[in-house]
């Protein structure tokens, strides 16, 4: 029957096969097997005519809030914000997550996808007295309830997409389909918590939302939680239907079932309470099942989990009809059901009967006692609320302060030895591998399957990877989520970081780019995680950015972007970090510093290749603490009095600077140069722009005060122009990078199409000089035109020969000055 699970074993391929009593349009529940008694039923019903009443009150009234007398146009406010339609959904999940953790003492997270459901979740945080203990004047009184409606998308009060700003939350609403991924994330490692999470019909269209419903194969039930997903089907967007809203019941089933789940549809509008507690206990009856087979070591080969699909009316309980065309039940309850209830007479009376019917005066003490504050919610209102405060949605400490730092490694035991050649991943792979074994239960790479592609392969000697349908993964609690999604680790990432543990997202170059902007949606969230005194710090989001332009020649132009870059430097400063170590032994040292950083989005770009190592590990770590430094051994007299300032900006990159200095010095010996390398990529903006830039005097002392300075950066010019912008050197600047010309060739070709070759770098660098240097500009014209030949005679070489000419990478050696 419908109560029961769906499959005893795997289904039937064809679902056509499956039972009509299952699949049919008329799925009935049989809920008779189920104690849920009637005064928990009552109770759910007030919670939920309590919650719907304030979600509704808060998208109009900014006075009268709760319908004391008639309202006037006056009571409206000025601005109607929120959207409606899945309030109702949102507010019925709310309350049964109540009544299951008070009857269970349930340890649960809940994750929204509808992110504009805030009014929803608002209502019930403020029921559950969630909101006073973060917020002093959400009061749960008159004044607090004033507070909570008057100010709703409101300067000064809650926005109305759920964000940073509201307790319990670790997903920033308003851009559609991570919330599930998120959910996955939160649940890694928390092998106590369930986290339930609303997949919106809308947001279930989405690409990200899409892969995420794969992400229970990552989910070992021994070290990890579980995620119970709700999808709410009410049929309609914000002008359109849905698609799972036009797929009937034996379709969704097939759907899901094809997923890997068990669903278990919930629709029966006239006994939804019941149908959706049954369907909870149901659920959580087979998580339960799953982890104690796990866990007694016994695990069940591919467990189906639960997933539930609520189909609700839009809008349901809100009004019916407006000017001849339904409301409730179609698109028109999306947001603002009630658009001109400030100036249309007929909409203020629709309001004041749709806001009656809720009955306020039954669920709210108007006028209070001696024992309950005027306007608190009446006792019965409150019987599904748990009693243990910790326990409430609103309250979890998972949300909010979770944070446990990571051993970090003394990195520079990792280090190599200078003037060798080493690949920075490799290197740095050897010391995640220490980072993985000190940290068993708090750390975790999620990589879209490019692991050993990257050259971080020696983490796989003390961990597996996590893919619980593989037979080689399964139940071995491997610390490595790879999938070919960005988006789901990117979400899972988010989800795992925000609850108190710290990841790390390696990625090709050219591909960070699929999430970017999940990644300035999560920003946003740090942002304003950062600005709400009573969230504590959370670990940095890490992007190891490899695979880089300059070492994709075999791949050629499509895997060529070091767009990524950019998408960071766009961020609020306070919070974005990048950073371009110049080689293995900076790359352990910059890494070993962002896994111990909080709150930041840190970038870290670098090649997998065999690389030089210019520092030793000391001077490695000097150079990172400062962002940039000059280069002595690559500086003519030390970089003393230079005519011009070379500067590399990204590993390979940096070669190209060293190795155009070094052919300076047999060139052109009388012409004086200063190598500077920046790593921190920051210090480069104006004083006060972001909190590593150099000060005015620090940026002279480094750059000087009249030279000029050839910049040999990693990423798209145009990144560096604006970072400088506001510093009265731009003039001054000569800046080279990626030109977006590339193809399948080799590495040295990628150099000179780009015109970040030596030979380009050593033409630029003696013009310049020769504006200071009397000696130079005699041979200036003869020498730069020999570097640009020189270019062109490489160029014919590698085309006639298919490869770059010999000792084209080794190592510069530079004699004493």
């Amino acid at each position: 029957m419908p109560g029961q699970r769906l499959f005893q074993s795997d289904p039937p391929a064809d679902p056509s096969h499956l039972p009509d009593a299952v699949l049919g349009n008329s799925v009935k529940l049989d809920v008779s097997s189920f104690a849920i008694s009637n005064a928990e039923l009552e109770a759910l019903q007030k919670f939920r005519s309590a919650a719907n009443y304030i979600a509704a009150a808060m998208i109009f009234l900014k006075d009268d809030v709760l319908l004391e007398r008639q309202l006037t146009f006056d009571d409206i406010k000025p601005r109607l914000l929120g959207h409606w339609g899945t309030c109702p959904g949102l507010t019925l999940v709310y309350a049964h997550l109540n009544r299951i953790i008070r009857r269970t003492d349930l340890d649960s997270l809940l994750v929204i996808g509808p992110g504009h459901g805030a009014p929803a979740i608002l209502s019930c945080l403020w029921l559950e007295d969630s909101i006073s203990p973060f917020y002093p004047s959400y009061t749960r009184d008159r004044a607090g309830l004033t507070n909570l409606i008057k100010k709703f998308s409101a300067p000064g009060g809650f926005p109305s997409h759920i964000n940073a700003e509201t307790p319990g939350c670790i997903h920033e609403g308003g851009e559609l389909g991570y919330a599930l991924a998120v959910a996955f994330g939160a649940a890694l490692d928390n092998p106590h918590l369930v986290v339930t999470c609303v997949v919106g019909d809308g947001e279930a269209e989405t690409g990200p939302t899409a892969t995420a419903w794969h992400g229970y194969k990552f989910i070992d039930p021994v070290v990890s939680g579980a995620v119970l997903p709700i999808v709410h089907v009410n049929g309609f967007k914000i002008s359109n239907r849905t698609i799972y809203g036009c797929m009937d019941d034996k379709e969704l089933v097939a759907l899901f079932c094809g997923y890997g789940y068990q669903p278990r549809i919930v629709k029966d509008m006239a006994n939804i309470d019941k149908d959706l507690a049954a369907s909870m206990e149901w659920a959580l009856g087979e998580i339960a099942r799953i982890q104690k087979a796990a866990r007694s070591g016994k695990p069940i080969v591919k467990p189906r989990w639960p997933v539930i699909i609520l189909r609700t009316p839009k809008g349901f309980s809100g009004p019916k009809e407006l000017h001849g065309e339904y409301i409730e039940g179609s698109y028109r309850s999306h947001q603002v059901p009630l658009p001109n209830a400030k100036t249309d007479e007929t909409e203020l009376k629709m309001l004041q009967s749709w806001l009656a019917s809720y009955d306020p005066q039954q669920l709210f003490c108007i006028g209070g006692d001696k024992n309950t504050p005027d306007c608190a919610p009446c006792p019965e209102v409150l019987q599904i609320v748990p009693d243990n405060r910790d326990k409430r949605l609103g309250m979890r400490k998972e949300a909010y302060a979770a944070y446990q730092p990571l051993k970090v490694p003394a990195w520079a035991t990792f280090g190599v030895q200078k003037r060798s050649q080493a690949s920075c991943m490799k290197t740095v792979g050897e010391f995640l591998k220490q980072v993985i074994t000190d940290n068993p239960t708090r750390f975790r790479i999620f990589s879209p399957d490019e692991l050993e592609s990257n050259k971080l392969g020696a983490v796989l000697e003390v961990t597996g990877r996590d893919m619980q349908w593989d037979v080689a993964c399964r139940a071995q609690d491997g610390r490595i989520i790879e999938i070919l999604s960005e988006h789901t680790c990117q979400g899972m990432l988010q989800g795992y970081t925000l609850t108190g543990r710290t990841g790390l997202f390696p990625s090709y170059e050219a591909f960070l780019g699929i999430v970017h902007t999940m990644m300035v949606q999560y920003s946003k969230f740090a942002k304003m995680a950062f600005e709400t005194k009573w969230r504590q710090d959370v670990g940095s989001i890490n992007y190891i950015e490899t695979s880089t332009w300059a070492r994709q020649e075999h791949n050629g132009f499509s895997h060529q972007n070091p767009g990524f870059i950019g998408a960071v430097l766009n961020l609020k400063p306070k919070i974005a970090r990048v950073y371009l170590p110049p080689d293995a032994n900076c790359w352990l040292s910059t890494m070993a510093h962002c896994l111990r950083s909080r709150n930041y989005i840190n970038l870290i770009v670098g090649s997998k290749q065999p690389t030089s190592v210019w520092l030793d590990p000391e001077e490695a770590d000097r150079h990172c603490i400062a962002g940039a430094s000059v280069w002595k051994f690559a500086s003519v007299d030390e970089g003393v009095d230079p005519d011009v300032v070379l500067v590399g900006i990204g590993t390979e990159v940096t070669f190209e600077v060293i190795a155009a200095a070094a052919l300076l010095r047999r060139q052109v010996p009388d012409l004086r140069v200063r190598v500077v390398n920046v790593t921190d990529l920051m210090i480069l903006g104006p004083y006060g722009s972001h909190p590593h830039a150099l000060s005015d005097d620090d940026f002279d002392t480094l750059f000087t005060v009249d030279r000029s300075i050839i910049i040999n950066f990693h990423g798209y010019p145009l990144d560096i122009k604006g970072m400088v912008f506001g510093r009265p050197v731009v003039e001054r600047m000569v800046i080279e990078g990626y030109r977006e010309e590339g193809t399948t060739t080799t590495p040295f070709d990628m150099m000179l199409c780009n015109g970040t070759s030596r030979y380009h770098l050593a033409a630029a660098a003696v013009r310049a000089g020769a504006l200071f240097n009397s000696k130079v500009s005699c041979v200036a014209h003869e020498a730069a035109s020999f570097f640009m030949h020189r270019a062109a005679k490489d160029k014919e070489y590698i085309y006639v020969h298919g490869h770059d000419p010999d000792g084209m990478f080794d190592t510069p050696v530079f004699e004493k000055n």
